[in-house]
């Protein structure tokens, strides 16, 4: 076929993971970040690559109000953050897409934006989607303050104090996201522009680095509002204080089809954690290094679970099992008999996937990977592709039923007869374009579905094709039933990229879409999920990440489980 392959082998080796098994929807809503998400790869590179980071303006009032320009410089080029605050009534406050205006509005600006640069965003910034940009904007993104917190934190500073690190904690954030727009979208510049560039390799780099220098932003903010309230007796929070301190993020159905529409690119995602893990419980032996990381990841992994608090009854009820199943897991890890035996990594896994819940078992896949960075960072640069899906005109109707028997039996199992199989329908609203969760017998516009019921559309292929001749080429049948292009066309590449596609129904009356967004957000390096519903969660991005200062003093860390700060510093 025409399928251009991707550096990565495409074959799943004996002893990994398996597509049946990895990607069911209830084990990808149970995700975790690696030390292979996105967050993770990115600070690694600045790390590395010893990027510098200045701040080139700051005209803000006391009360944060105004524009600010951050920069970065990579070894070859300059990109800026530009950043406008400004007040918001109460009454037009909300995190819903439907909002007009936000606390933060801000732009990734390709090298370093002139005077008219910054007054033409200005103009248009503000306005977000109403807005006009160009090729030199790389993404565009707005934010809202957590209220409460910001003004708990100003007020201790002001005061000489460090805020209550508890009241925090349950925040872990002064301000969130509630949308962060790349790759072409209200006219800034498409992927291509970028894709080539080396501090852009892997996924998602423009929009991730976007958040942390805005959560930069936020720190000096907050330390800027506190120093004209307070004057002399104002001071700055604590270095492990601002470390804790991430990026919060509302998201919703927004994301969730991406994961269907770019299945060669999430097979390169779980390929590289899938071959990562396998590298690991390959190892025979251990040495006293990855032992000794191991164990400290584990404590730290108990301490941040044990901090996880949310009010969904059932993520809750999910965070206490996995609190259980980390004590089972110390308890073994600590018995020194279990160490004695070759072949650890793997014997740690094993007791896991026979002991332990989903969440349990995918932290465990974590706490594995992260001793083992020589081993496997470098698969990092794999996760991404510019691979669409493409058509085999050639190919007769037996052999691409073969291809239906061979990698989509899971679709063809499903009884797309029964009314319940397709409640559910996805579609774009007509107001803000954006992806929508409906129920096909009771909501309108299923006539305006989205190509996104891969199992359904699998099944419905499958008895056309038995209906006509099994000689009759590809390229004729979509000629003549050309509803079927779509998913002919799917079939015949995602068959040699095992990890593609979502071996469950999404069209199910049970389908939970918070199942997808963890599963892409915890490849981002999300942590402290918080389900709002089924249909969105609150996260935190970047907490524990190092600050710039710290990458300026050319120090590296890890910061997988961040905790909250010890005493000492509080």
């Amino acid at each position: 076929m025409n399928v251009k392959m991707p550096k990565q082998n495409q074959v799943v080796s004996t002893g990994m993971r398996s597509p049946e098994k990895v990607m069911r929807l209830s084990r990808m809503g149970s995700s975790f970040q690696t030390r292979l998400s996105f967050m993770r790869s990115l600070t690694r590179r600045i790390a590395r690559e010893k990027w510098k980071f200045e701040k080139l303006r700051f005209d803000v009032d006391k009360e944060g109000y105004g524009v600010s320009v951050y920069a970065v410089h990579t070894p070859e080029r300059t990109y800026s953050l530009v950043t406008f605050t400004n007040a918001i009534a109460p009454e037009m406050r909300t995190d819903r897409v439907v909002a007009e205006i936000w606390d933060a509005t801000f732009n990734l600006f390709d090298g370093v934006p002139t005077e008219a640069d910054i007054k033409r965003l200005a103009l248009n910034s503000p306005k977000q989607e109403a807005g006009r940009f160009s090729p030199s904007e790389l993404v565009l993104a707005r934010a809202n303050k957590s209220l409460r917190l910001f003004e708990h934190v100003v007020s201790r500073l002001s005061a000489g104090k460090q805020p209550d690190v508890e009241f925090l904690a349950s925040v872990g954030y002064l301000m969130r996201t509630t949308a962060v727009y790349g790759s072409g979208k209200f006219g800034c510049a498409d992927r291509e522009k970028i894709a080539n560039r080396p501090e852009t390799r892997g996924a998602f780099q423009v929009e991730l680095l976007t958040v942390y220098l805005f959560r930069w932003f936020t720190i000096e903010l907050v330390e800027h509002v506190a120093k004209r309230r307070g004057g002399r007796n104002a001071v700055c929070l604590n270095p492990e204080i601002s470390k804790y301190l991430g990026i919060g993020n509302a998201t919703g159905l927004g994301m969730a089809p991406f994961l269907i529409k770019h299945p060669v690119l999430i097979h390169n995602w779980v390929l590289a954690r899938e071959t990562a893990l396998f590298r690991v419980i390959a190892l025979e032996s251990y040495t006293p290094e990855t032992l000794s990381f191991f164990s400290k990841y584990l404590l730290r992994a108990i301490q941040h679970i044990a901090e996880w608090n949310v009010e969904d009854k059932l993520q809750t009820a999910r965070i206490l099992k996995t609190r259980e199943d980390l004590k089972l897991l110390s308890n073994w890890f600590m018995d020194e008999n279990n160490l004695k035996h070759p072949f650890l990594w793997e014997r740690i896994l094993r007791f896991a996937e026979s002991n332990f819940s989903l969440e349990g078992q995918e932290l465990t896949v974590s706490l594995l990977l992260e001793p083992h960075g020589e081993l496997i960072d470098d698969l990092a640069d794999d996760m991404q592709t510019s691979e669409g899906t493409e058509l085999e005109p050639s190919m007769n109707l037996s052999q691409l039923d073969e291809l239906l028997q061979k990698s989509f039996s899971w679709a063809l199992e499903i009884d797309f007869e029964d009314p319940e199989k397709q409640r559910r329908f996805w579609y774009y609203s007509e107001e803000k374009l954006e992806p929508r969760f409906g129920d096909r017998y009771s909501d309108p516009g299923a006539e305006q579905e989205m190509p996104l019921a891969v199992g359904r559309d699998v099944y419905l292929l499958s008895k056309k094709i038995k209906s006509v001749s099994a000689d009759m080429s590809v390229g004729t049948f979509v000629q003549d039933y050309p509803e079927f292009r779509h998913i002919v066309r799917r079939v015949q590449t995602v068959v040699h990229f095992p990890y593609a596609e979502i071996r469950d129904n999404i069209v199910d009356t049970d389908m939970r879409p918070i199942d997808l967004l963890r599963f892409k957000l915890a490849f981002f390096g999300a942590s402290k999920f918080d389900p709002k519903s089924e249909l969105w969660t609150r996260i935190t991005l970047f907490q524990g990440a190092p600050l710039p200062e710290v990458f300026s003093a050319s120090e590296d860390e890890e910061w997988a489980f961040p905790v909250i700060p010890d005493q000492e510093v509080r």
